[in-house]
């Protein structure tokens, strides 16, 4: 009889550790999510909301947080930044550098550009650029050099409602002065759902940066937890779960010219601090 208890104890404590086994959570080719090289940032980086390079430079990382007219600038790991004012307190939530000139975006689809060269001043005169997109909330903007293209994702847009789509708005940049010849694209929200559930809320994309090496739209959804991968025509490839004991709060996405994934959270984890994340490429990892 003890030998039948002890049997069945042993069983019910291996069932109970299988049941508290942590989950795994997939990562896009050439990366490992349960394992990057975590950045603590400054107390002025704490609502950080947007990360980007300029054509891939891992040494300068530019960012901004989304209650100050500020762009800040710095070398990742380091526990000091560079700042420049461009603008009165507002909701920026992402920014763009391309062809020498900072872009940033405001939630209400405002956008200012400046000279990358101004940086080093103490405050710059940006141009405002209002009444391009239609009314809405927005907080995802990405750039490619080669066409001299922004990229605009609605969070929240009156177009979408009562839709299963995602609209997004291509501008055209020209030494700084911003256009819109009225270019959009779409996300579908139902081919997301097929890959990972929604729960019956609309897609909230905070984020978006384009995978140079693979050509893929990287989309980053903070309110969703996940990360959605498109191809060049905006159709869903893939969509990956996030850990939350990572990605406490996912604002902002940009890559390396080597590869390297960065994903910025906002205050909120265990420490209490904003964090940056490194996810490393490595063209063997599947």
């Amino acid at each position: 009889m003890k030998l039948l208890f002890t049997l069945y104890i042993a069983l019910f404590t291996c069932f109970a550790c299988a049941q508290k086994k942590e989950k795994s959570y997939d990562a896009p080719n050439g990366y490992d999510f349960s394992n990057p090289e975590k950045f603590t940032l400054s107390e002025d980086l704490q609502e950080i909301s947007g990360i980007t390079f300029e054509k891939g430079n891992p040494d300068l990382l530019f960012a901004q947080q989304d209650e100050e007219g500020k762009l800040f600038y710095f070398k990742p790991g380091d526990n000091t930044q560079q700042s420049v004012v461009f603008g009165k307190k507002g909701d920026y939530e992402d920014l763009a550098v391309t062809n020498n000139f900072v872009v940033m975006l405001r939630s209400d689809g405002s956008l200012f550009t400046f000279p990358l060269s101004s940086i080093k001043q103490e405050t710059v005169e940006a141009k405002h650029w209002k009444d391009l997109l239609p009314k809405g909330e927005y907080e995802g903007l990405a750039a490619t050099d080669q066409d001299s293209l922004l990229y605009v994702l609605c969070k929240q847009c009156n177009i979408d409602k009562k839709t299963s789509k995602t609209t997004g708005y291509i501008l055209k940049i020209a030494a700084g002065n911003v256009r819109n010849n009225g270019s959009t694209f779409t996300i579908d929200n139902d081919a997301i759902s097929k890959k990972h559930d929604l729960k019956g809320k609309a897609f909230r994309p905070s984020a978006l940066t384009k995978n140079l090496k693979t050509n893929e739209w990287f989309i980053l959804s903070s309110v969703n937890s996940v990360l959605v991968v498109t191809d060049p025509q905006w159709q869903i490839k893939a969509a990956y779960p996030l850990d939350p004991k990572l990605f406490n709060q996912p604002e902002g996405i940009a890559f390396d010219k080597a590869g390297n994934l960065y994903i910025s959270n906002e205050a909120g984890d265990p420490t209490g601090n904003a964090t940056l994340l490194k996810f490393s490429f490595d063209e063997n990892k599947k």
